[in-house]
This record gives structure tokens, C-alpha cells and sequence, in this order.
């Protein structure tokens, strides 16, 4: 029996191990990587050479991105600024009650955005006497409760260094145990990048990268409150926060580019702020009416009433004896003064459990 002949390019080596295996590799064939993609010149991309595919390392946002897109929008941000400037002149000049007032606007209507959908009187009630929760919606109502709380006092969410800052501003920290949770580290660690920029920029930064990187309930609410008070950094300290949703969510909806997302902030940050200016006007306004119109009656009652009105929205009979602290007789007959003199109205149109506002 004859043994096979040997191929010219086969070395005696080869034939002792038989002919060549299907599984055997072909050194022709490694100089083609056709599963790998090329940079166009025919050579395999680094990225996808051996040990594997490289992790994108770009950073989620990337603060080159929004300070691009911030020199692209400077008018718009110079108007929003100027705007705000005379809402925060006007809260400093103004009564401590406008900036409670504003935050319980501001945060019901960021309920009809996050789908909790409080009404001012219930949040006004739950805030003034913590009453009116149910089984059904008493956790939207510690969300609202917690936002106004947040609008209204204590520090903001980057004092103290962004990582323990934004640790106790989202009550985060355990008992006796100052950990920062991994959500809000990445958090902290994108704010600190975005340092430099305009406190609108930061704001906007804040609230994207919170809805990106938390995964718990109500993080649209923490993300909108957290960039209210950024943004408000940009004053003198008369406006504790930024509005957002007074005249609608448009700011909290940008979607897309870097550019479309701090162009849709800026200009309904700028709605909303120019509404919370437009209501104290009116608020101011009323009061002075108000004032006269009341001067003929007597007792303390009558001035304490229209300093809960100035302060708050919406009014319920037992929330003004607890502002007040006059007896449900005196506050009952002087909002029925009220009622008939123009200066508030009657919401509910009910017998029971009524509530009223000014007639601004």
C-alpha cells in the first residue's frame, strides 16, 4: 500500500499529521476580517481588535455639549435672567408669604406633569394641617408635601459639596450613617463637571441627569425640584427657586440634542417665571384693595385674614383659625365680610368643606 503524495506546499510535518482538517484554520482568511468593522481604508477599527469592543468612555453629559449649546443661546439666557432678577427684587422686597404661595402653585402644577395631580386646596390643607390624605394618593401628597418644604427652606441641594449636598437635600442619608447612595454619586459627579456654567445650564443638567440615573418613584418630582433651586442660585437670595411649571411643563418636556433640551428649558423656565411675577402683581395689587376695603371693620381678625390670603392660594375655614389664631366664629363671619365686599370667592361651590381665594 502507497502513501499519499505530499503537496508542494506541505512540509513532511504536515503529512504526518494527515490531511488538513476542516476546523484547520486558513492563514489566507485571518488577513480578511470581514466580521469586524473597518475605518474605510480596510483596516479593522482599534476599538474592535482583541480583547473585545472598548466601553464608550464619553461622558453621559458632557459639559463641552451644554456650554456649546449655552453660547448658542445666550440672548435667551440673558432674558431669562433679567426676568428672574425682578422676580427675586420682588420676593425680597415683598412679604415672606409670596414665596410660599408661588412653591404650592408651582409644585401642583408640577403634578399634572408627574401624574400625582394635587390640587392647591389639598396641598394647601396638608401643608397647613396635614389633613386630607387618603389611601389612594398619600404618597403624591408626601411628594408634594416634601417639594414645598424643599422650595420654601434648608439648604440647597449644593451646599456643603455636591455629593453630601445632594445626599440630605433628597433625604437620603441614613441614621448616624453618611453614605452616599451610588445614584446620587453619579449624580454628584456630573454636577461637578458641569461647574463653570450658568446656573440655567446647571439646572437643566441636573434635572436631565436625576430622570436619567435615579430609579425610584417620584423621580420626576426630585429631578424638577432639585433644578428649581439651581436655578435660583443665579439671584440675590430673594427667590429661594426657580418656577417651572406655572405656566405649563414646557421647560420639563425638552427632548432630543443637547441644544433642543436647553432650548425648550430656557424658554419655559422663562414662561413660568414671568407668570410667578405677573401673580404677584396681582396678588400686591388685591391686597391694597383689600386693605381699603376693610378699613372700616374692626378687631385684629380682618388684617391677619388678608395676610393668610396673600400667602396662601386656597383657603378653607379651619386652615384660617389655625393661621390666624382667632376663634372659627370670627374667621367665618369675616370670610363671609370678605365674600360680600368682592375681595374672596367660594371654589368648591359645596355646602361642606368649602375653600376660598382672593379675587385677584
Amino acid at each position: 500500500m502507497t502513501s499519499d503524495p505530499v503537496r508542494p506546499d506541505q512540509d513532511e510535518d504536515d503529512t504526518a499529521l494527515g490531511p488538513p482538517s476542516i476546523y484547520d484554520a486558513d492563514p489566507s482568511e485571518e488577513d480578511d476580517l470581514w466580521f469586524l468593522p473597518d475605518d474605510g481604508d480596510g483596516e479593522v477599527e482599534e476599538d474592535f481588535l482583541l480583547p473585545g469592543p472598548r466601553a464608550d468612555r464619553r461622558l453621559l453629559f458632557d459639559p463641552r455639549d451644554w456650554r456649546a449649546a449655552q453660547a448658542e443661546l445666550s440672548y435667551e439666557l440673558a432674558d431669562l435672567a433679567a426676568t428672574f432678577g425682578a422676580l427675586d427684587e420682588r420676593l425680597r422686597a415683598g412679604p415672606k408669604g409670596w414665596t410660599h404661595r408661588l412653591a404650592l402653585m408651582d409644585v401642583s402644577d408640577l403634578g399634572w406633569w408627574t401624574g400625582d395631580r394635587i390640587g392647591v386646596d389639598r396641598l394647601a390643607l396638608w401643608t397647613g394641617l396635614r389633613i386630607g390624605a387618603t389611601g389612594e394618593d398619600v404618597q403624591a401628597l408626601f411628594r408634594a408635601g416634601w417639594a414645598v418644604r424643599r422650595l420654601t427652606s434648608g439648604a440647597g441641594p449644593s451646599e456643603g459639596g455636591w455629593a453630601l449636598g445632594l445626599t440630605a437635600f433628597l433625604d437620603r442619608l441614613a441614621q448616624g450613617i453618611e453614605e452616599v447612595p451610588e445614584a446620587v454619586a453619579d449624580l454628584a459627579e456630573v454636577m461637578e463637571n458641569a461647574e463653570g456654567l450658568h446656573p440655567v445650564t446647571q439646572a437643566a443638567i441636573g434635572f436631565h441627569a436625576w430622570r436619567a440615573l435615579s430609579e425610584r418613584v417620584g423621580q420626576d418630582t426630585e429631578a424638577a425640584i432639585i433644578a428649581a433651586r439651581l436655578g435660583a442660585t443665579m439671584g440675590r437670595g430673594g427667590a429661594m427657586f426657580m418656577p417651572l411649571a406655572l405656566s405649563g411643563p414646557g421647560a420639563l418636556r425638552g427632548v432630543g440634542a443637547t441644544d433642543e433640551k436647553l432650548s425648550a428649558w430656557i424658554k419655559g423656565a422663562g414662561q413660568a417665571v414671568l407668570a410667578g411675577l405677573l401673580h404677584l402683581d396681582r396678588v400686591n395689587a388685591w391686597e391694597d384693595r383689600a386693605r381699603d376695603a376693610i378699613h372700616d371693620l374692626s378687631g385684629r381678625t380682618p388684617p391677619l385674614l388678608i395676610d393668610v390670603l396673600r400667602s396662601w392660594p386656597m383657603v378653607s375655614a379651619p386652615l384660617a383659625q389655625e393661621l390666624t389664631q382667632a376663634s372659627r366664629a370670627a374667621v367665618q363671619r369675616n370670610i363671609d365680610r370678605f365674600t360680600d365686599r368682592g375681595l374672596i370667592r367660594e371654589v368648591t361651590g359645596q355646602g361642606r368643606y368649602r375653600v376660598w381665594t382672593a379675587a385677584l
